[in-house]
């Protein structure tokens, strides 16, 4: 179990909820239901966003913690089908019948070496292991909360349809979603919505960059490094030198482009010349046609490394995202739930503890926050910028009409995948964001379920942003998702 709070910032951890029940006024009577069932839920929400929190496994290795999720949704009477797209921890979960049919996204997998306690210190709970830096343990959680909350009120008030969730492992290396896309899991949705852990409350109606990952292994000739360097020939060698060769290309990309790489095989020894080398490589921009041309640029600065050095080379793609579509209807109903439901407010000791999260940074960096909590809904923008991250979200996005929002569950200013974010999402501060978020999912929901308009708006501005776009994935045609991702 977690050590509590209480040692060293009391009564904060894991706290019960400070500002009460959300306000339901406005709301027609199945919103109602269903914020009544979030806030009945509640408890349940906090322990199982701690279960998965504790666990923090990695993508692909979710074991635990998809079955906690699935488990919970086929006791409340949803169909769920496990072992989606040859992946042993995706599963959908299913209730009702008919259209219009909604999705739901969940996310369960951490991030290697980011263990952290609830500590406003770097104290990893375990040295060495995962932690859920991108917050991710209270993502699937608040899916769950609102797909249980959501069946409970189309139950009551008699409203039909077909609710989704989908449990989407990997998501930190962009493959679960990207498979389940190739397999067509998605194809029959009307609306897919999605909601992510961040520093503030708003709207997520901007695109994001597209990904590919890839993984070259080069083929040599191991000898004596010493005795006859001649009779060898170094894979490693030829890591370098494409390396060297991705180094010069950045020169010459386009400003939102990126390369980020890291060798997970160097050889064994340095007195044998090594016979194997891998290195892994993250390619990165605004636009998968851009993503498309840097590939194909890497492929061949790849290959003639290889002929430099007189190796074989093999490169294997894991996965390519798409940057996602973004779609206004949407993000308009969305932006209006968050604003009626209004979001969390937190306490003096929440937020002393998101002030001492954030002290590292000061003294590092010497950054300087207005807040230390964000409590407000950003307001819709115009021209979003996109982000400079990369979601498989966005592979759904060109299939279907797919909206989305983040809640405040990190102090303001608190840098992606670090180990501040881990101690957030472990307390109470995160517990307040994922309820906010399984009730903003719970409200838009019913919104696309009792009022066909939105429907038609969303599908119309899809059709508009997608015209004269063609879906090309550098995945190979049938090959089945890596079974670890390293």
């Amino acid at each position: 179990m977690l050590r509590p709070l209480a040692m060293t910032i009391p009564a904060l951890v894991f706290a019960v909820l400070g500002h009460g029940a959300a306000q339901a006024q406005g709301f027609r009577p199945s919103q109602q239901t269903a914020i009544a069932q979030v806030e009945q839920l509640a408890d349940e929400l906090k322990e199982m966003n701690r279960s998965i929190w504790q666990w923090a496994e990695l993508g692909l290795q979710e074991h635990r913690s998809s079955k906690l999720l699935a488990d919970r949704l086929e006791r409340a009477g949803f169909k769920v089908t496990r072992g989606v797209a040859s992946m042993p921890t995706a599963f959908v979960a299913e209730w009702g019948s008919g259209r219009p049919i909604i999705g739901i996204l969940a996310e369960y997998d951490a991030l290697p070496g980011m263990s952290q306690k609830v500590a406003p210190r770097r104290e990893p709970l375990r040295p060495g292991a995962p932690g859920h830096a991108c917050g991710h343990s209270a993502l699937g959680t608040a899916a769950v909360g609102a797909a249980l909350a959501i069946k409970e009120a189309m139950q009551k008030h008699q409203i039909r349809g077909t609710l989704r969730l989908y449990g989407t492992p990997a998501e930190e290396t962009g493959i679960g979603k990207v498979y389940m896309t190739l397999a067509g899991v998605f194809n029959d949705l009307d609306v897919c919505l999605h909601w992510h852990p961040s520093t503030a409350n708003g709207v997520w109606d901007g695109s994001s960059k597209a990904l590919v990952s890839a993984k070259f292994t080069f083929y040599g000739l191991p000898a004596h490094a010493s005795v006859s360097p001649e009779a060898g020939r170094s894979a490693l060698d030829a890591v370098e030198l494409m390396n060297v060769g991705a180094n010069y290309m950045r020169e010459h990309l386009k400003e939102d482009a990126r390369l980020h790489y890291v060798i997970i095989d160097g050889g064994g020894a340095p007195n044998v010349v090594p016979p194997k080398a891998t290195v892994w490589y993250f390619v990165r921009a605004d636009r998968h046609e851009d993503v498309e041309y840097n590939f194909r640029w890497l492929q061949d600065v790849a290959k003639g490394a290889a002929m430099m050095t007189r190796t074989r080379l093999e490169i294997q793609v894991d996965t390519d995202c798409h940057e996602i579509i973004p779609n206004r209807p949407l993000s308009e109903l969305i932006h209006r739930n968050m604003v009626r439901l209004g979001p969390p407010k937190f306490t003096a000791e929440e937020k002393l503890f998101a002030r001492r999260l954030q002290e590292p940074l000061v003294q590092e960096f010497g950054k300087r926050f207005a807040l230390a909590l964000h409590e407000q809904v950003d307001p819709l923008q115009a021209n979003p910028k996109p982000s400079k991250g990369s979601t498989d979200v966005g592979d759904i996005s060109w299939h279907v009409p797919t909206g989305g929002f983040r809640t405040a569950c990190m102090p303001v200013g608190s840098p992606g995948h670090s180990w501040q974010n881990v101690a957030a999402i472990g307390s109470s501060i995160g517990e307040k964001g994922l309820l906010y978020a399984a009730k903003v999912f719970a409200v838009t929901a019913l919104d696309l379920f009792e009022q066909p308009r939105w429907i038609v708006a969303a599908k119309e501005d899809f059709a508009r942003r997608t015209q004269g776009r063609k879906y090309f994935s550098f995945v190979p045609k049938g090959q089945k998702p890596p079974k670890q991702i390293r």
